[in-house]
């Protein structure tokens, strides 16, 4: 038995088709959109502080994930402030998003993360809210990083 459709069109597996879902979402906004071979990367502007944060959609084995950075590494002096300031947002939101992270270089940089599991099912009308919600708190925790903690 197939699955039932929603008013606002098909659902669609995240791991089969979050490419496209990804793709429709970020035109839809005008957002900038690079794809390589592994992920979809999307930049839109942090108002009110000259930045640019950038959401890199990737898959693992078993997630889609929605890493959102605004590009700038800490400075060593800086490592507490931002884990301070991650410990922060996390206790204050009740949901753990921000880190300092250092996956793919030698300098730690501030980040956001959110997933999916790869087996969900989601129109295209219920990703584009997700994903625009994922953006928006992105926005309020780097502005807040921003001007609160001066990173």
């Amino acid at each position: 038995m197939a699955p039932p459709e929603s008013s606002t069109g098909p659902a669609h597996e995240i791991g089969t088709h979050w490419r496209q879902l990804v793709r429709n979402w970020g035109a839809g906004r005008n957002f900038h959109a690079v794809t390589d071979t592994d992920s979809v990367s999307l930049k839109f502007d942090l108002e009110d502080t000259g930045r640019t944060l950038t959401v890199r959609f990737m898959t693992t084995k078993r997630l889609l994930v929605a890493f959102v950075t605004d590009g700038n590494f800490l400075r060593h002096d800086q490592l507490a402030v931002a884990a301070a300031a991650s410990n922060a947002w996390n206790t204050e939101q009740l949901n753990p998003m921000l880190s300092v992270w250092d996956v793919r270089g030698p300098r730690p940089c501030l980040a956001g993360v959110c997933d999916l599991p790869l087996t969900c099912r989601v129109t295209q009308a219920d990703f584009d809210a997700l994903a625009s919600d994922w953006v928006e708190r992105a926005r309020q925790m780097f502005t807040r990083c921003h001007e609160v903690f001066q990173l």
